[in-house]
């Protein structure tokens, strides 16, 4: 194949987002640290992005197809490519003027394997952003989430609670011990360092803030405060204005998922709806999930 025909070969993925203020809020959740890179993946389904940290940490960005205006997609297969979720996030930062919307359009790949960004909807003026892309590093560790049991244990609770209850247990390098029991049905955070701090949530008590749970058996698992702390530092304040809702569920060997939903949607456009398990459900929506690995030194009473 010479060089004129590549030229003339269609991008693995066209796509134009009315709403970048979104996926900066999105994609902010996921940034806990500065220097960070990402592995982004492409398919027909939409684009998921993916950090992690240490093998200990992994999370997910799912941006389903739904959520843009136009998605050509012409890939093969599933492409992935490395980035700098800082710059990333920084050049989508920049379509993203208060008061306005702009169109913006992403295309993948360019001449030079390059992310483009530019805005298509503006007479008077283009934003053009180029962000070079590199080999992506292989995903450290497979989390392979499967369920503890046959009853799924499993909570939901306000973002703006679990973030509060989060940030009150700080102690440096310290751990949280996340413990579910059924009667009566109670979460509790517990951490440890110079002195120790409970929070108790109860389900019949604290339905405001603990609005679905489901839990059979009493387990307990401890997580590294600085990987736990990391599911909610970065909450979009859209998300705790909304009072939207923050799913926690404990899998086999204490594996935590942490899923928030993010509305990428035009303000003006967004329809909330609540689901049965307590979420909040604007009418386009990022999903993310965090993945924590609990703690070695487990008690072996988890079963």
């Amino acid at each position: 194949m010479n060089s004129s025909s590549l030229a003339e070969e269609a991008p693995d993925l066209v796509c134009q987002i009315d709403n970048a203020q979104g996926m900066v809020d999105a994609l902010t959740t996921v940034r806990w640290k500065r220097q960070q890179d990402a592995v982004v993946e492409l398919s027909e389904h939409g684009v998921v992005l993916i950090v992690e940290e240490t093998g200990c940490l992994q999370a997910k960005v799912y941006l389903q197809r739904e959520l843009f205006t136009r998605y050509e997609y012409n890939g093969q297969g599933r492409p992935r490519f490395g980035i700098s979720l800082g710059l990333f996030v920084d050049c989508l930062n920049t379509f993203s003027v208060p008061g306005q919307s702009t169109i913006l359009e992403i295309r993948y790949p360019g001449p030079d394997m390059q992310l483009l960004l530019k805005s298509v909807d503006s007479l008077d003026a283009c934003i053009y952003a180029e962000i070079r892309t590199r080999i992506p590093d292989t995903v450290s560790w497979d989390y392979n989430f499967e369920p503890a049991g046959s009853t799924p244990l499993t909570f939901t609770v306000k973002s703006a609670a679990l973030k509060e209850a989060i940030d009150d247990l700080e102690w440096p390098g310290s751990s949280i011990q996340i413990s579910l029991q059924p009667v009566p049905s109670t979460v509790t955070f517990r951490g440890e360092g110079h002195g120790d701090l409970q929070i108790d949530l109860m389900y019949y008590v604290n339905t405001d803030l603990l609005v679905a749970f489901h839990c059979d058996r009493q387990v307990s698992y401890r997580y590294k405060y600085k990987f736990l702390r990391a599911t909610t530092s970065n909450i979009p304040s859209s998300v705790i204005k909304d009072n939207r809702g923050s799913k926690l569920t404990i899998g086999r060997g204490g594996l935590l998922k942490v899923q928030h939903l993010v509305s990428v949607a035009r303000p003006s456009t967004s329809h909330p709806r609540i689901d049965s398990a307590g979420y909040q459900q604007p009418s386009r929506i990022a999903y993310i999930e965090f993945f924590v690995k609990p703690e070695e030194d487990e008690d072996t009473a988890n079963g």
